[in-house]
């Protein structure tokens, strides 16, 4: 249920901008998992996969859990923000109209899901990328009818699309013997495996328009609260294999990227990397202005891992030195620095800006309807 960090190629205003004639707003659509989600799974009924209890979103907007799985913004919300870009809302959301689509875009992320199918299994109700694929074709299908099919082609052309989804593939699937792949593939295999899955899947949104398109990498996912504890070393310390799995991942995403970025008309498809910089908070978190690297600060004392943060949790002092929120996510302090990592990059904003995270404002602007 987790998996590491929407936007735009170029550094542009959006506001009341016309894309080659077409009226309408730049905008993002974000397929993702529970790093990217900003309520789907509010909505789906019997997902154990949930960030509805507090202390989720306590520092975001009136600081009740909105459906974010940290304490703050995501990876996106800080990224999208800084491009100027409106905050896609949650598709599930029953408010989502058409005319709010125009104008923010669309959130598909769901905590819990997976490139594969059968990723996640566990948490019952997910959205898989393919199915996250195909909720986007429907949501082609209401522009066009609204807008009309020339105005609806330029709109989703001009739009910008963020995918980042990868970890829940190994933690929540192939590194688990309860499932299949576990003992259908090897390390190898299993990477190919996720690879062609994911080439077809941006083929086809590809074919939906997407024209400029980020896949976000894979962070030191072993280094995670609830990998250090699941560690059969019993050290406490990171999983090498993970990270190595991790490492691999982006290594063939880069690369994938690269080739469709070659070969599809118009394509612009960037890799967002930012596990050097991650592992470097990790290892040395004074240096960013952390105090903890390996702990979540919302905890349920000494029972780990608590795998979910629950009223009867207790939280650290001060959420802004955390590395993490809970077993799983980052704090809003840790994402904004993965933001700006791949912000500096891909060359989008001026890299003059202190290492150390800023704090997310008391009050920011939420994407509730």
């Amino acid at each position: 249920m987790k998996s590491l960090l929407a936007l735009a190629v170029t550094v542009v205003s959006v506001f009341g901008i016309a894309i080659d004639g077409c009226h309408c707003k730049v905008v993002q659509f974000i397929f993702g998992d529970s790093l990217s989600d900003v309520g789907n799974n509010r909505y789906l009924s019997r997902s154990l996969a949930q960030a509805n209890l507090p202390y989720y979103g306590i520092d975001f907007g009136n600081g009740l859990p909105n459906g974010r799985f940290t304490n703050g913004r995501t990876v996106a919300d800080i990224i999208g923000d800084k491009m100027g870009l409106p905050r896609p809302p949650a598709f599930l959301n029953p408010s989502i109209t058409e005319d709010i689509i125009l104008e923010n875009g669309v959130n598909y992320a769901s905590g819990g899901g997976g490139i594969l199918n059968e990723t996640g299994g566990y948490f019952i109700q997910r959205l898989s990328l393919n199915k996250q694929i195909e909720l986007f074709q429907g949501t082609r299908v209401l522009i066009r009818n609204k807008i009309g099919k020339e105005a609806a082609e330029k709109f989703f052309q001009g739009a910008r699309y963020v995918v980042a989804l990868g970890s829940n593939d190994f933690i929540n699937n192939y590194l688990m013997p309860a499932y299949a792949d576990s003992w259908t593939y090897n390390d190898n295999t299993f990477l190919d495996y996720l690879m062609d899955t994911l080439r077809g899947q941006l083929k086809i949104l590809h074919k939906q328009g997407a024209r400029q398109l980020m896949v976000f990498g894979l962070g030191p996912m072993g280094c995670i609260p609830l990998q250090r504890v699941l560690t059969t070393s019993g050290s406490g310390g990171c999983q090498a294999r993970t990270n190595k799995l991790a490492l691999s991942f982006n290594k063939a995403s880069s690369k994938l990227l690269d080739d469709l970025s070659s070969t599809l008309p118009n394509a612009s498809y960037k890799f967002g990397d930012a596990y050097d910089v991650v592992d470097d908070v990790i290892e040395n978190p004074s240096k960013y202005g952390f105090e903890n690297s390996d702990k979540p600060c919302c905890s349920f004392g000494r029972i780990r891992p608590a795998l979910t943060c629950v009223p009867a949790s207790t939280l650290c002092k001060d959420r802004s030195k955390y590395v993490f929120w809970d077993e799983y996510h980052p704090s809003d302090a840790a994402n904004e620095i993965i933001a700006n990592e791949i912000i500096k990059k891909l060359g989008f904003l001026r890299d003059d800006k202190p290492g150390a995270p800023s704090e997310a404002p008391a009050i920011a602007p939420s994407s509730e309807e």
